[in-house]
């Protein structure tokens, strides 16, 4: 009988007895008590991890499942893995919905062989060649393949195993990774308003291949451009050269690692000892900016124009030999790889994100200002920067655009306006150079995110719940009879939308009590609002909410495939006739191929997938802010920690 994973529903445990002690299921530690948990924590995983069982171990341990079943992880048989595979689960856990849209995302993209591989990795964590084929039932010849796709494309990484050096190569798919795909449009899209038709081809064929050589993306943009021009026109070499040169200049794209420094890291493990077992191998590989010529380009001599497609090359075989002909010419780049930068688009995102919220709250010159100091500073920036670089006013002001005829004076007056801000968007570092100042990164995410819930609470729940919910985020804690007067609601409302908000995990609620004995009428309730804990909740609640949207187009594409293999097939009937110059009346003849009611059905069913694809990337919108503003808290209090500072 095969395994199921488990999820973490606190429910679904409660009809286990007390004192079980199975290593794979179990109440939560709160309902049996701590004192109860502690001596039968599980001592069959203690012994096959061959640890001493500490009180201190157990209760760390059980804190920690503990936590994993609150925050509904999909969990696998603890008892099958080592104490680092233990500690890496709990590290880079993932909910059941993340796992469910990144099942979703690898069928619709590469196939459900694909995605049978990368959801059981993820799933599963590290594991090897073998024990895959064996769990998924999959032919190996189908896993290797699989797990190219995924290498390939950045979604799977890989290194020597728990045992150390000689032990069997083991795979870890990346679920981070493979959300991304989730933003493939919009990055395309950002790359043609940035660079025109040649940059949204170059970012769109390198998502596509995962990572391509200059060269070769050259030639391959060159051609498809030529494709879509008139007869007789090509576009040249030179010109995709300037574009491609353009997003690596502003860091769009960037050089994959050298094959021998992922090697190098992937098998960087800490030798085993009889008391002390294998460190896990580490499977990241190097951060881009650990190469030094990450952004540095090749020397490539190419000469020449794209080439138009002939009717003939969409044979498989054809295409097969076309591009092994291209590859065997000799262009200076060989081994030299380049993938898209996620993270500066990321950034991107996040400063047009500032920038419109500046603009909305202010006026479009205060978002212009702000547009120039973020210009000025996006390179030199990094992710997990709190503050772009300090610029002075006298570089802000050389640096405006030259339509915005605005003196110093009117400057030095909107940069106080945006310091002077509540959104505290735009702070003052310093005096010199006619007063230096910085963007505040973090404050502007948490405000974005703080904007983005209050959004959310007035369209599901309405304006006076909305009220209630803003009175909370402002004041922290608040009695219901406080709610009431300040939010000026009646009794009876604001006690049903209260419980409402607190029923839908959007409001907590605290208990302060004035005796040992926790006594109703001696003890204070508050309600209140913790922005961190509600942002995660509303991210998995998006992860769902695409899921379904891809689910449901799935649906409708399924449901209606004949119609539209009937249409595609007319279409290139009707390319092919076009192309040969057919005349008028044989085209309208294979026009008629398709009758007025499947027409209908044709519009109705694009009108439909449009709007599920729309809906799609505006979620995606609210699940990149979130995003964000939960990262930029987690490295706020990992900065903090280094410091010596307390985190949060």
């Amino acid at each position: 009988m095969t395994e199921e994973p488990m999820r973490g529903n606190r429910r679904s445990f409660r009809h286990l007895p007390q004192n079980s002690t199975n290593s794979d299921v179990g109440p939560p530690a709160y309902q049996r008590g701590w004192s109860a948990n502690i001596p039968s924590c599980n001592a069959q995983l203690f012994g096959k991890i061959n640890l001493p069982v500490s009180a201190e171990i157990r209760c760390v341990v059980a804190l920690a499942i503990t936590c994993v079943w609150d925050s509904e992880v999909v969990l696998r048989g603890f008892s099958r893995n080592s104490f680092h595979d233990l500690k890496g689960c709990f590290a880079k856990h993932m909910t059941a919905q993340e796992v469910r849209l990144c099942g979703l995302l690898l069928q619709e993209h590469f196939g459900e062989v694909v995605e049978r591989i990368g959801t059981h990795l993820l799933r599963g964590g590290a594991q090897n060649l073998r024990t895959i084929a064996n769990e998924t039932n999959t032919p190996l010849d189908l896993v290797k393949k699989s797990l190219c796709v995924l290498v390939q494309h950045g979604a799977c990484e890989f290194g020597s195993g728990r045992r150390g050096p000689g032990s069997p190569v083991e795979y870890r798919a990346s679920c981070e990774r493979v959300l991304r795909v989730l933003r493939y449009p919009r990055y395309i899209y950002t790359a043609k308003t940035l660079y025109g038709d040649t940059g949204e081809l170059i970012v769109e064929e390198v998502l596509q291949r995962g990572h391509m050589t200059m060269s070769n993306t050259v030639k391959t943009v060159a051609d498809r451009l030529t494709h879509n021009m008139e007869e007789g026109r090509s576009m040249e070499y030179s010109e995709v050269v300037s574009a491609f040169s353009k997003l690596v200049e502003t860091h769009f794209l960037q050089r994959c690692p050298p094959v021998a420094e992922m090697g190098t890291a992937a098998t960087s493990t800490t030798p085993a000892t009889p008391s002390t077992p294998a460190a896990p191998a580490s499977t990241s590989p190097p951060t881009a900016e650990s190469n030094p010529d990450c952004y540095k380009l090749p020397h490539v001599t190419l000469i020449g124009r794209g080439k138009r497609r002939r009717s003939s090359d969409d044979s498989e075989e054809q295409r097969g030999g076309k591009k092994a002909k291209m590859d065997s010419e000799s262009c200076g780049d060989e081994g030299i790889y380049w993938l898209v930068n996620f993270e500066r688009f990321h950034q991107h995102f996040r400063d047009q994100a500032i920038i419109s919220a500046v603009a909305s709250k202010l006026d479009q010159t205060s978002s212009e200002i702000v547009r120039t100091m973020l210009r000025m500073s996006e390179v030199t920036t990094t992710q997990t920067a709190a503050y772009t670089q300090p610029l002075s006013a006298n570089e802000i002001f050389r640096s405006l655009p030259p339509n915005y005829s605005i003196s110093r004076p009117i400057l030095d007056q909107y940069l106080s306006l945006l310091v002077d801000d509540p959104m505290e968007f735009v702070g003052k570092s310093g005096d010199s150079g006619g007063g230096m100042y910085v963007v505040n990164l973090q404050r502007a995410l948490a405000n974005l995110a703080r904007a983005t819930l209050e959004s959310v609470v007035q369209e599901r729940f309405g304006s006076r719940s909305a009220r209630i919910f803003r009175l909370l985020l402002r004041k922290r804690h608040l009695e219901q009879k406080q709610v009431e007067d300040f939010a000026m609601i009646p009794a009876k409302e604001a006690k049903d939308m209260l419980y409402t908000l607190l029923s839908e995990n959007l409001v907590q609620l605290q208990e302060i009590p004035k005796t040992p004995d926790h006594a109703p009428s001696r003890t204070f309730y508050l309600y209140t609002v913790n922005q961190l804990p509600t942002a995660r909740l509303l991210l998995q609640h998006c992860y769902k909410t695409v899921a379904n949207l891809i689910e449901r187009r799935l649906f409708e594409t399924k449901e209606n495939k004949r119609l539209l293999e009937k249409s595609q097939r007319i279409e290139a009937i009707l390319a092919s006739l076009q192309a040969s110059g057919a005349e008028p009346e044989q085209l309208t003849e294979v026009e008629e191929m398709i009758t007025a009611p499947e027409r209908q059905q044709l519009e109705a069913l694009r009108h439909h997938i449009n709007k599920l694809d729309s809906t799609e990337n505006q979620v995606d919108e609210t699940v990149f802010l979130l995003e964000s503003y939960i990262f930029s808290t987690k490295t706020k209090r990992e900065r903090g920690r280094e410091g010596g500072e307390p985190g949060g």
